[in-house]
């Protein structure tokens, strides 16, 4: 199976903030089976995001070039067995 073409990231941690690589992106809440409605967020001209779903505040950095950090909370789709 492919990877996501958009970045996906998860709070399943519950951090107040994550920083991400990517303008551009899914929110899924937590892992699966507790996520929310995948919600695709796009930051614009912002640095920063809220879900609003989960409330997860999302901030823009560049240097992550996509990933996130704190990094377990990008998300990556299992293979199927």
């Amino acid at each position: 199976m492919a990877e996501h073409s958009t970045p996906h990231f998860h709070n399943t941690s519950g951090v107040p903030e994550i920083r991400v690589g990517a303008k551009e992106f899914m929110c899924i809440g937590a892992l699966p089976p507790f996520d929310h409605p995948h919600v695709y967020i796009d930051m614009g001209a912002e640095s920063q995001a809220v879900c609003p779903y989960c409330s997860t505040l999302y901030v823009y950095d560049a240097t992550l070039h996509g990933g996130a950090e704190p990094k377990d909370c990008v998300y990556h789709a299992e293979e199927p067995a």
